[in-house]
């Protein structure tokens, strides 16, 4: 098994869906969570003592449930987004690192198809819809990530919310969150990377299972496909 850290991302608040805890507890099926998949299919490609959590909102709720993880607080998970909660989460950290959402269900083989990638500089992307709301992506003329974000003029499809960085660019990757602004979502640190020079390859997850469940049709469909895959 080749060591590598994960990062969930797991302090927001979660207000759109309106179940009132972090959205990783909320339910897919059977007792089971998102973050109880995420802990699953993370679990086939590393030990879970190399996950760490960033908590924020009712972060007692998940230290509570999951007492054998590693969490760490953004204190400021009301003022703040995913740049500063990653930003967090990579404090200390010498290794290559796979950080993700902690509203993302996902089918396993994404993480398979990570690790197996000898490209380590990776954003999981999808093409098979691009979503008003979602974080959109363009490719320069090498192939490799260009622009990153919620409003990317001419997107080629949705960045899934699962991404992988090596060892070696993690501290410059630490020094860009830093420079992005509180609400900056973290892929504002990656186009900032790929400005200073840094390259990212995009992974096409293909027809793979992936949904960040921002809004209850999400869920809905988050939950179909669970109740498929486990049976």
């Amino acid at each position: 098994m080749i060591f590598i850290r994960v990062i969930i991302l797991a302090a927001g608040v979660g207000s759109r869906l309106g179940y009132g805890i972090p959205k990783a507890l909320v339910e897919l099926a059977n007792g089971k969570t998102i973050i109880d998949q995420q802990i699953e299919n993370i679990t086939q490609i590393t030990k879970p003592e190399n996950i760490r959590v960033v908590l924020g909102y009712k972060g007692h709720l998940l230290e509570e449930r999951y007492p054998d993880l590693e969490f760490i607080y953004n204190h400021r998970y009301a003022e703040t987004n995913t740049s500063k909660s990653l930003l967090i989460g990579l404090n200390g950290i010498d290794d290559d690192v796979i950080w993700m959402n902690g509203d993302v269900v996902f089918d396993p083989q994404i993480l398979q198809m990570i690790m197996e990638t000898p490209y380590k500089n990776l954003i999981c992307v999808d093409n098979k819809k691009v979503g008003e709301e979602e974080v959109k992506y363009s490719l320069n003329t090498e192939g490799f990530i260009k622009e990153l974000s919620k409003t990317v003029s001419k997107p080629l499809g949705e960045a899934v919310g699962i991404n992988r960085i090596a060892r070696n660019t993690v501290p410059k990757f630490i020094q860009a969150l830093k420079e992005c602004d509180d609400q900056d979502y973290f892929e504002r640190g990656v186009e900032i990377l790929i400005e200073s020079g840094e390259k990212f390859k995009p992974l096409n997850i293909g027809e793979k299972f992936c949904v960040e469940v921002d809004f209850p049709e999400d869920l809905r469909e988050a939950k179909r496909y669970f109740r498929e895959t486990h049976r």
